[in-house]
């Protein structure tokens, strides 16, 4: 099947859902199902939710913002308090089914209270490859995945965002916060503020996609490949920020930036 052809099944899966809430963290995939939800149903039937809290960075909410705004779409902000939920914090593999289940729930009940007949979530075919608990609550709570639905993979978004003009096309993917901390160690909104304001000072410095990883005091940074001389660099200045930041150790991983490498250290059960 064509891009174009699965583009055209998109909206038709769009078409038949009527009145839609859109799960929307203002990344690559929630903006180009928001705005073809938009261009398919009408901005008067779509709503975008988006979750705040200290594990989405300030910078990226206001972006969110901005581009729903461009949009024509309404947008509300709903806040999860998941740093409550001692199986979110604790910070187990399953961390992220309990971080979609609760923000799932509300987005269901904010759904039927203004009578919007089903919650978009933004996953791709692609999401299916890594390991993602936060899936199973999306099944389990009866979300529904039309770019999943319609087989559309990454590269295929980021290609259609194109086509539309979407500012997101090329923005590196950026999980939440809470995705830098190593499984096991608890997660805090001074953890979290840590890698966010840690992140803040690298982009500052012109890197585009990279992570700030947090194992217990360390701070183990992923660049791409290029990029490691450039960290090399600016070592002293990159030192003295993060451990102003509270950070004790700063490394460099000589792996290089891969998403999702927190995964490396689960097993297979």
């Amino acid at each position: 099947m064509t891009i174009d052809e699965k583009f055209s099944n998109l909206k038709k899966i769009i078409k038949k859902c009527g009145r839609v809430l859109v799960a929307y963290s203002g990344g690559v995939d929630s903006t180009f199902l928001l705005k073809t939800s938009v261009d398919t149903l009408g901005s008067e039937n779509v709503l975008a939710c988006i979750s705040i809290g200290p594990m989405l960075p300030k910078t990226q909410l206001k972006r969110a913002i901005d581009i729903a705004k461009d949009i024509n779409v309404e947008i509300q902000t709903v806040e999860t308090d998941e740093l409550t939920d001692a199986a979110f914090y604790a910070n187990k593999a399953d961390r992220c089914f309990h971080c979609k289940t609760t923000l799932f729930k509300l987005l269901k009940k904010i759904a039927a209270e203004r009578k919007f007949e089903h919650v978009f979530c933004g996953s791709n075919l692609d999401d299916y490859d890594d390991y993602r608990p936060g899936n199973k609550a999306v099944k389990l709570l009866g979300v529904l995945c039309p770019l999943v639905e319609a087989k559309l993979t990454k590269p295929e978004i980021r290609e259609l965002s194109r086509r539309l003009n979407l500012p997101t096309a090329d923005v590196p993917a950026s999980p939440c916060l809470a995705s830098r901390i190593s499984y096991g160690g608890e997660i805090t909104e001074k953890k979290l503020k840590q890698i966010e304001d840690a992140e803040e000072y690298l982009r500052d410095l012109g890197f585009v996609e990279f992570r700030v990883r947090l194992h217990d005091s360390t701070a183990r940074i992923e660049v791409h490949d290029g990029d490691i001389i450039k960290v090399v660099e600016n070592r002293k200045g990159i030192v003295e920020k993060l451990k102003a930041l509270g950070f004790k150790y700063v490394s460099v991983d000589l792996q290089g930036f891969r998403s999702g490498s927190l995964n490396e250290m689960l097993s297979q059960e």
